[in-house]
């Protein structure tokens, strides 16, 4: 899809100049001399030949095809320039020039005129406002970048030029290499879902890193996700999220979200492993990049220092993730065999601090030849007589041979730089403190965990989603965005929740006479498009035991709503069956900007904001993500029943959660919502809806 930009038979460089101070000059001799082998062809209007290649006065009198124009021109250019490449036949643009959208205004509408040619022509666009793109694979350094990085199996993604430049002078000294490395500066054409798109099953790459600061297309992000990390892991970084939007939400659901849930949530449903700081998402990138995949969680350690490896085993039983492997009776027989007396030879193994190669070569080929360890961690504190350098290469002789990831952790620095080397050029991540390699490991293990798991199985019940549309076109007709709450439980009813019985009584009389048919105890609550917080006013009673409660409540409710306010609608007052006891849950849903509908799951009721105890994810949610959502809230040990407690309907939780993301899926003007409480009774018993809040947009 992206041949034209990453393997371009041609490449011409418009704005290349003969003067070595120049931008152009330095785009077209990283092409030159970094061993592409394509045709090049400078774009001057005046140099007849520059770096000893043929110049021409632009694309349109080149006499062979293009496959790929690299810009370096000022921005009240490229348009023009753009309109001769389309005419030309050219695929592929990687325009480095600056001025558009990031400067505003007049930028802003340039930008949109040059993608509207770029589509016009059907192209492919890197850009504006970019580095440049690197294929080592293709030795095509497309990019004003310093240095060419070394060839490996990463493949990179960033919307930082200047981030790029420090990683790829970073990266030299530590021998990490790139198969494809992409600044995608404004992405007016090529951005982040493209690049996965293109990557998805990429045979040069073992691995996809991602430094973002927004996504344009938050579902076609998952979506790509999705069918990419099936195969390769990707560890994204997202900086700039802010919580401060959450402040203007007005209910509890919007309190709670913000665009870094979003993000959290989008990560976690696409299989994306989250990097919180770049040296996490370097520790991941050699692990993934340089050992192969753990088909099991089950972790060896092994240490020539006693300290270390319980640092490392705590770390380990910390994690969540990963577990210390159970040595097999064999493994321990062969261990006290080989190993001297003063050895701990259970996991974590400790070879004593005079150990050189010989021993660490006992124990590594001991637990790796072990059927129930899935990984090992090496480490090495220097001491007198530790042959570093012989360890080192040890570690990666025996890694090599049984296809189990292995990690080291050489503490120290000083005495270490040779051994350090042996360990990189073997391929061997290492790691300056043993939780960094434990941490590694286990995001290594939630990605096979995701990568598992069965394919998304997504609900569509039977609803009335005309019945909806019409209320919802009635509510915009009132010029109201939020529903009441009499509108809103019909939302729920056309959705096929189950609600507590009420209705609607215009006086006191008839509010006894619907008491008495539903049966007491009753809640009455009162019911008006312009009351909202019915609380506040003292519009909800409970507990009502027979008719003269419920008469004089209807009065009380009616006076209060009157004095707070007397131009209020009032549609009467609600007599609603009194739900019986039963744990209370919220669900609720804000609507994200780059990825739509969030819906949240916790303990809900009067203390929701204390607890803060919510799981997320975004609409729509499959089956399994539903009940992975429920299973994470802190307190889902309640629900399963605790001291003798029976458990609650976990199955109608799920349910519920599985409508509303139908509901917001289906109706993407809903902008906020909350059900508070979803009341959930005992295993079999079902969930009440009791309340529920509806904002569009």
């Amino acid at each position: 899809m992206l041949e034209a930009i990453f393997a371009p038979r041609s490449v011409a460089v418009i704005g290349a100049s003969p003067d070595p101070d120049r931008l152009g000059h330095q785009v077209l001799k990283n092409i030159v001399q970094h061993g592409y082998q394509g045709r090049i062809y400078p774009i001057h209007p005046r140099a007849s030949q520059i770096l000893d290649l043929p110049a021409f006065p632009s694309v349109l009198h080149v006499p062979d095809p293009i496959d790929l124009a690299v810009m370096v021109i000022p921005a009240r250019q490229v348009l023009p320039v753009v309109e001769e490449c389309g005419q030309k036949g050219v695929q592929g643009l990687i325009v480095i020039s600056a001025g558009f959208k990031e400067v505003g205004g007049e930028g802003k509408a340039l930008e949109r005129q040059l993608l509207e040619t770029v589509r016009r022509y059907q192209m492919r666009m890197v850009g504006p406002n970019c580095l440049g793109v690197i294929d080592t694979i293709n030795r095509l350094n497309a990019s004003f970048a310093a240095l060419m990085p070394n060839e490996g199996e990463i493949a990179f993604m960033s919307q930082s030029g200047a981030l790029c430049t420090a990683i790829l002078d970073w990266s030299k000294p530590q021998g990490i290499g790139f198969s494809r490395f992409v600044s995608l500066g404004n992405k007016a054409d090529v951005d982040e879902v493209s690049l996965l798109q293109a990557w998805n099953e990429d045979p040069h790459s073992k691995v996809i890193l991602a430094y973002l600061e927004g996504i344009s297309d938050g579902p076609g992000f998952i979506a790509a996700a999705r069918k990419v990390t099936r195969n390769t892991p990707v560890v994204a970084i997202k900086s700039g999220v802010t919580e401060a939007g959450t402040r203007a939400a007005s209910s509890h659901t919007g309190s709670l979200t913000g665009s870094e849930s979003a993000y959290e949530a989008a990560f976690a449903q696409s299989g994306i492993i989250r990097s919180r700081t770049m040296s996490e998402l370097f520790d991941l990138a050699k692990l993934f990049s340089y050992q192969p995949m753990m088909q099991g969680n089950a972790v060896a350690i092994v240490t020539n220092a006693g300290g270390p490896g319980i640092i490392a085993t705590d770390a380990t039983e910390r994690s969540g993730a990963v577990r210390m492997a159970t040595l097999t009776p064999e493994t321990i027989a062969r261990l006290q065999r080989d190993l001297p007396p003063t050895a701990n030879v259970y996991n974590p193994v400790d070879v004593i601090g005079d150990a050189r190669s010989d021993r660490y070569r006992v124990a590594i080929k001991a637990t790796l030849e072990d059927p129930g360890v899935h990984a090992l961690v090496v480490l090495l504190t220097p001491q007198a007589g530790t042959d570093t350098e012989e360890i080192a290469r040890v570690i990666g002789e025996l890694a090599a041979t049984y296809g189990k990831p292995v990690l080291a952790s050489f503490m120290g620095a000083m005495s270490l730089g040779p051994s350090l080397k042996i360990l990189n050029e073997q391929r061997i991540p290492n790691y300056t403190f043993p939780e960094r390699a434990i941490q590694s490991l286990a995001s290594m293990a939630r990605y096979l965990e995701a990568r598992q798991q069965p394919e998304p199985e997504f609900v569509h019940f039977e609803v009335d989603r005309e019945r909806v549309r019409q209320l919802f076109d009635r509510v915009r007709e009132s010029g109201r965005v939020e529903l009441g709450e009499i509108e809103a439980r019909e939302v729920m009813e056309a959705y096929g929740m189950r609600l507590p019985r009420s209705r609607l009584a215009q006086s006191p009389d008839e509010a006894a006479r619907i008491a008495a048919e539903i049966g007491y105890p009753v809640v009455m609550k009162i019911s008006s498009p312009d009351i909202l917080h019915k609380s506040d006013i003292g519009g909800v009673r409970v507990g009502l035991a027979d008719a003269t409660a419920v008469r004089d409540t209807h009065e009380l409710i009616e006076y209060r709503a009157r004095k707070y306010s007397p131009q209020a609608r009032i549609w009467g007052i609600l007599v609603q069956e009194m739900v019986r006891k039963g744990r209370e849950i919220l669900v609720g849903v804000s609507r994200d900007p780059q990825f739509g509908p969030l819906v949240a799951v916790g303990m809900g009721g009067i203390y929701v904001e204390v607890l803060r105890d919510v799981a997320l994810r975004l609409a729509p949610i499959s089956r399994q993500e539903v009940a992975s959502q429920i299973r994470s809230i802190r307190t889902f040990p309640l629900l399963r029943g605790v001291r003798g407690e029976p458990p609650a309907d976990i199955a109608a939780i799920e349910e519920v959660v599985l409508r509303i993301s139908q509901l917001v899926t289906d109706f993407p003007e809903i902008v906020e919502m909350d059900i508070n409480p979803l009341v959930v009774h005992n295993q079999g018993e079902g969930a009440v809806v009791v309340d529920a809040r509806i904002i569009l947009a």
